[in-house]
């Protein structure tokens, strides 16, 4: 009964069920909450700390920033999925619409942020990698004669190694920029003297441009962090994979560098590992091993393996 006492009177406000229902189905900070909204920054975040304290919602932090989405379970979910169906009304509608445009638009300025980065985005990365060879490490783990998708694959260092290992590379990237790059690169090379043919294709990484079950094996490096539903991406990745196809994964371990956000459009400070798992198993793979390298700033990348069953 305390429970449900606390769950009915959190949400016996008109403002706290409009945010209910928005951070059901998306995962918001409080710039963005309030743009949707259109309310001022102390009331949003008021609410916002009366849905937490009931449990109805999920705050995660990340540095100086806090993302707030539904409970993920326990009391407060069950509440909200059992009332989903009172909460499809045109004024509900019109707050999901925003919502989404939210989304979209920290999407495309990741997207515009990576165009005007392509020209010398391995000098950045190489300033945060030092010496570590990452394109090796991730080539290293990708069965021979495989075919294989880089998603999000920048301009194409990656690719180039992939292409003297795999029978097929696709890379797949929603920044132009980086593609045309990633082109220039390869030259457009087809299969001769030992090198796989590649297919470069532009497109959004929770809708691939790749039919179901299309690789052997596929590749996330340095990419989930910026991704506002890295599940989705994931659950993409299960889709076109084979059964039994591998998915390896590179990215910073979770850190605290705050300068991450600005210098390289970071959305996440790195990933935490038992979060990584959980969103594997979310999306249907088996987690398998994960490997730690020390790079520069203070900071790690993970390296991990998983397999869709």
């Amino acid at each position: 009964m305390t429970d449900l006492l606390r769950i009915h009177k959190a949400l016996a406000d008109e403002t706290r069920l409009r945010l209910a229902g928005i951070l059901r189905r998306f995962e918001l900070n409080v710039g963005e909450l309030v743009a949707v909204l259109g309310m001022g920054q102390p009331r949003v975040s008021r609410h916002l700390k009366i849905l937490v304290e009931a449990r109805l919602v999920d705050c995660r932090r990340e540095g100086l920033w806090a993302f707030y989405c539904a409970a993920s379970s326990g009391p407060g979910r069950r509440m909200l999925d059992a009332s989903a169906a009172l909460m499809d009304t045109p004024e509900f509608a019109a707050d999901l619409d925003r919502a989404a445009a939210a989304v979209r638009e920290r999407v495309q300025a990741t997207r515009r942020f990576f165009d005007a980065v392509a020209g010398h985005w391995r000098d950045l990365s190489r300033e945060v990698l030092g010496e570590l060879d990452l394109p090796g490490l991730i080539a290293s783990r990708v069965p021979e004669g495989a075919s294989v998708a880089d998603l999000g694959c920048g301009p194409g260092e990656l690719l180039e190694r992939l292409s003297a290992r795999a029978c097929l590379v696709i890379g797949v990237d929603n920044a132009p920029r980086m593609l045309e790059l990633a082109g220039q690169r390869l030259n457009n090379k087809t299969p001769h003297n030992g090198r796989a043919g590649v297919s470069l294709r532009l497109g959004e990484l929770s809708h691939l441009p790749l039919r179901e079950g299309e690789a052997q094996a596929a590749v996330f490096s340095m990419v989930l962090h910026h991704l506002p539903d890295p599940v989705a991406a994931l659950s993409e990745a299960w889709r076109v994979l084979c059964p039994g196809g591998r998915l390896i994964i590179a990215d910073f371990d979770r850190h605290e560098n705050e300068a991450m956000r600005v210098q390289y459009g970071d959305a996440r400070l790195g990933l935490d590992r038992q979060q990584l798992n959980a969103w594997l198993e979310e999306a249907g793979f088996t987690p398998g091993p994960v490997e730690l390298y020390p790079v520069n700033q203070g900071l790690s990348v993970l390296l991990a393996e998983a397999a869709r069953p």
